[in-house]
């Protein structure tokens, strides 16, 4: 170990294999922490479920008073072993987001030691943020944009002799799929960040883009909330606050590169 951190503090004299060994220690014990968490998680099955994954599936899910909607889930389980193996699934996804600030702190300590000073300030404060962005597009997805897709697709019908018979496994799918990928958009000030510090982005290529980003995000909210209109606006409002918010921590373009003239691609 004391041989592993010394290498990782000059990684000028580390070969390929030196890298290959610290990148293997820094995976083994992201890992170890998501295993750890998801024994830890798969042990209280009842609140997880009941009070945490599940509460969307019922009328009196606060979500649905304040937005004045009516859900209410009864799911089935139409394979034996769907339980069991949703319970796993779960429990493993938990513990990667309940993780997920030591796994950014392993990826800051594999990546820093090849920073200059000047950009280990900028960029750990942005690996510092990364969790809090996380946990905040996870929260969104939990409790607006799963309602509103729910209320969608239950409220949708091709026609009055279909009667919708929702399985466990379909629900646990929307659920934490939209979650998820939400907690990953999230993410997108950050990396911006990070690319604008190492002279890949610029506050000026953000802005020239920004109507495409428009369409793009109205793209994506259609997607991920095939609903009303209102619903399309609700979800994409944090995606559009969060592409503004990427453009006002980028950095302009030095005015050296403002000076060279960009020449066109035939």
């Amino acid at each position: 170990m004391a041989e592993e951190e010394k290498r990782a503090q000059d990684p000028a004299e580390m070969s390929f294999w030196d890298h290959l060994e610290v990148l293997r220690g820094t995976l083994f014990r992201s890992l170890l922490a998501i295993s750890v968490i998801s024994v830890v998680v798969f042990c209280f099955k009842r609140f997880v479920f009941d009070d945490v994954v599940l509460a969307p599936t019922r009328s009196d899910f606060w979500v649905y008073k304040l937005l004045d909607m009516d859900v209410n889930m009864n799911l089935v389980n139409l394979e034996i072993s769907t339980q069991f193996f949703v319970h796993l699934k779960v429990a493993f996804q938990l513990g990667f987001i309940l993780a997920f600030p030591f796994v950014i702190w392993e990826i800051w300590k594999f990546i820093a030691p090849a920073l200059y000073q000047n950009e280990k300030t900028t960029i750990r404060g942005v690996f510092l943020a990364a969790s809090f962005l996380f946990y905040l597009g996870l929260y969104i997805g939990y409790v607006l944009i799963v309602p509103i897709s729910l209320n969608f697709f239950l409220g949708y019908k091709i026609s009055e002799a279909v009667v919708n018979t929702i399985s466990l496994n379909s629900y646990i799918s929307l659920f934490t799929s939209t979650v998820l990928a939400f907690g990953i958009v999230f993410e997108f000030p950050a990396v911006i960040v990070i690319l604008n510090k190492l002279g890949l982005v610029y506050k000026d290529t953000m802005n020239k883009y920004r109507k495409h980003a428009i369409v793009a995000i109205l793209c994506i909210a259609a997607i991920i909330t095939p609903a009303d209109p209102f619903s399309m606006l609700i979800a994409a409002a944090p995606l559009l606050i969060l592409y503004e918010a990427s453009v006002l921590f980028c950095k302009p373009r030095p005015a050296e590169d403002e000076a060279v003239p960009e020449t066109d691609i035939q």
